[in-house]
């Protein structure tokens, strides 16, 4: 979906390292560091960062933010825990 609206490959790939990588934006940066707080289990959103967010994305775009980042854990559980396999969505461009 991102490389069909013009996301080059290079900046997919750079999403695990999107706090040092160059070809994010603060806000992108600032609702990564958000997802890995709330997908990872040894870190948590702390008041500061939620602080942030909501300064960045107003109150209506955080909730929508939150949303999404819920809905893609919740689908990434339930496919994992049914052995349902990736659908190749995207695929590095050769």
């Amino acid at each position: 979906m991102g490389s069909e609206l013009g996301v080059s490959d290079e900046k997919l790939l750079a999403v695990a390292e999107h706090a040092e990588s160059p070809h994010f934006t603060d806000d992108e940066r600032r609702a990564l560091a958000y997802a890995d707080a709330i997908t990872l289990s040894d870190r948590d959103v702390s008041d500061e960062m939620f602080a942030e967010v909501l300064e960045a994305f107003g109150e209506e775009g955080t909730i929508e933010l939150t949303a999404v980042i819920a809905w893609e854990n919740a689908s990434s559980k339930f496919n994992r825990a049914l052995r349902i396999a990736s659908q190749g969505l995207w695929q590095r461009a050769e």
